[in-house]
């Protein structure tokens, strides 16, 4: 029977973005369909003290995750795996700016209606954005960020990983997260960062 996995990601995050590639790598080699979910940094980051810099990126990442909201629940979840592809690649390998024409760009490069972009610029949606963000981020607590990955019905923060492996050693990675999430004890493992993103 084919195991879904949730992941929760702010298109924002490279070290999410690894994650999910990871994840789509897995999907080739073990039974497993992986469902996108929307959190939003900004909102874990609200009231918060930040740096400047980090500030303006929080007051920056609100209309991607808007969008990436809004197609999913007007296109459903497809869509939304196609547009975090699109915004993904034009975030991070891609190094463009992160404004509304790439954000446009992202939505016509997954077949979707530019016109989705206009969902960047309201709070209208911001409860039921703030219901996905906390269905992701309750269950791991408020002291980390983004990727959560849910397997067994169990969420974790992470795995930051850098580069995304792929085929097998996708899946060997896969194992060994999922058999430490089925132990209801387990809480942490980590250790310093060493390199930075890898995105190809």
């Amino acid at each position: 029977m084919t195991q879904t996995v949730d992941m929760w990601f702010d298109p924002a995050c490279p070290w999410a973005w690894m994650t999910s590639r990871w994840l789509l790598e897995v999907e080739k080699v073990r039974d497993v369909h992986v469902d996108f979910h929307v959190m939003s940094l900004s909102v874990l980051n609200e009231g918060r003290d930040l740096s400047e810099g980090y500030r303006a990126l929080m007051d920056n990442s609100w209309a991607a995750v808007r969008i990436a909201l809004a197609v999913e629940r007007e296109h459903g979840q497809q869509a939304l795996r196609d547009f975090y592809t699109a915004i993904g690649t034009r975030f991070h390998p891609g190094q463009e700016e992160r404004d509304r024409a790439t954000i446009e760009n992202a939505l016509a490069d997954a077949g979707l209606p530019v016109a989705l972009a206009e969902a960047g610029y309201t709070d209208e949606r911001d409860d039921d954005l703030r219901r996905s963000h906390h269905e992701g981020m309750d269950p791991v607590g408020d002291e980390v960020g983004t990727p959560v990955v849910r397997i067994n019905g169990k969420s974790l923060f992470g795995p930051v990983i850098s580069p995304a492996p792929t085929g097998e050693e996708a899946g060997d990675l896969f194992d060994g997260v999922s058999k430490v999430t089925a132990y209801d004890g387990f809480f942490e493992l980590k250790r310093t960062r060493t390199v930075g993103p890898i995105f190809a």
